[in-house]
């Protein structure tokens, strides 16, 4: 499976940033999500494959999220990550992946 994916940065918080199919755009992302996210800010298109190398995911947990609900929200490291539940447990979700 492989997607053009864009890749929006919060300017709320550094190191979350949301992943969605660029065809598709924000449309996918929910409301409260994007409220606490701030104004996406367009950070690079990529064409993500199972097989590419990203950062700090595995290309295959982004692939199934956008594919089962339109959007990955990729959290900053654990120990920057805030302590807001909404996006607590959207990152959980993101980690039970594939397990």
């Amino acid at each position: 499976m492989k997607k053009i994916c864009s890749i929006y940065k919060s300017p709320k918080k550094e190191g979350m940033y949301l992943y969605v199919e660029k065809s598709q755009g924000l449309k996918d992302v929910p409301a409260a999500l994007l409220e606490r996210f701030g104004t996406p800010t367009l950070a690079m298109t990529l064409l993500i494959d199972e097989n590419r190398e990203l950062a700090r995911v595995e290309a295959s947990k982004v692939l199934e999220q956008i594919t089962a609900n339109g959007f990955y929200l990729q959290m900053p490291p654990v120990e920057d990550a805030d302590s807001d539940p909404y996006m607590t447990e959207i990152n959980l979700k993101n980690s039970k992946l594939g397990r």
